[in-house]
């Protein structure tokens, strides 16, 4: 049987962590190690200013807490797996939301999928994309499609083997909608980022700031070929992507200005 670990960013009680483990036990023993509450746009960090705990929900499902979607793979690959067994998978979603473009750097999701690729594990991270809000995600469309591309994607992965080199991995985004039109290969896009901290009061008249988040929009690649796009026409988002963010092109001349 093929070994299998799941995390996410969004919590032990997300839908689409159990849509994600309904699709998975059909390919193999599944672990699932996440976090115990939501850790959204947590990057790919770890750790390392307090003690951390597994909490065993049922068999080989635990929630860590206070850990970091990269707590969980880094601890559940030294922790329960060993140095002797590696899982054949790790698997990171569904997110709720969309990680694509320059998100992808905030994204505990994709991290959580990145730390077992810096082990050399086939993995991938996978987000359904929203249309306004979440819950509308949750409601009218749920995560069958997710659910269904997920297990497409890890069964050619676990039969065909693993298409992308050494410390590399699958960005998968799925776009709101009730038929998708396909898979497309696509490029990170370029987000356009705006303000979106809100001030507020609260009772006692203190001020305090709140993050909000802003709508998905990008700019236009020549190709048309990057996530946003292929998620604005109904295609399943596919990229693939490293953790080296070096600018290869930039190399030559940055040596001349020095």
């Amino acid at each position: 049987m093929k070994e299998i670990l799941i995390t996410n960013d969004d919590g032990f009680e997300s839908q689409g962590l159990k849509a994600l483990i309904e699709a998975m036990r059909e390919l193999g023993n599944v672990t699932i190690v996440v976090p115990a509450s939501e850790k959204s746009a947590c990057g790919h960090s770890l750790t390392l200013t307090k003690p951390l705990r597994f909490i065993e929900i049922e068999d080989s499902f635990y929630k860590l807490e206070e850990g970091t979607p990269s707590d969980c793979v880094y601890l559940a690959l030294h922790a329960l797996y060993g140095d002797a067994k590696k899982p054949d998978l790790v698997v990171s979603g569904i997110n709720r939301g969309a990680n694509m473009g320059e998100d992808i750097t905030y994204s505990g999701t994709v991290a959580g999928a990145m730390e077992a690729a810096l082990y050399d594990i086939p993995s991938f991270a996978i987000s359904q994309v929203c249309n306004n809000n979440c819950e509308e995600t949750e409601m009218n469309i749920g995560y069958d499609n997710a659910k269904r591309i997920a297990f497409e994607i890890a069964e050619k992965i676990l039969h065909k083997g693993f298409p992308l080199g050494k410390r590399k991995l699958l960005n998968i985004n799925v776009p709101p909608v009730k038929e998708v039109k396909g898979y497309k290969i696509t490029k990170a896009g370029f987000r356009l980022y705006a303000n979106e901290a809100h001030l507020h009061r609260n009772p006692r008249g203190l001020e305090y700031w709140w993050l909000g988040l802003h709508p998905l929009e990008w700019v236009p690649s020549e190709q048309r070929d990057c996530d946003f796009e292929a998620i604005a026409r109904g295609f399943v988002s596919v990229t693939p992507i490293k953790a080296d963010l070096t600018a290869y092109e930039e190399i030559e001349k940055l040596k001349s200005w020095l």
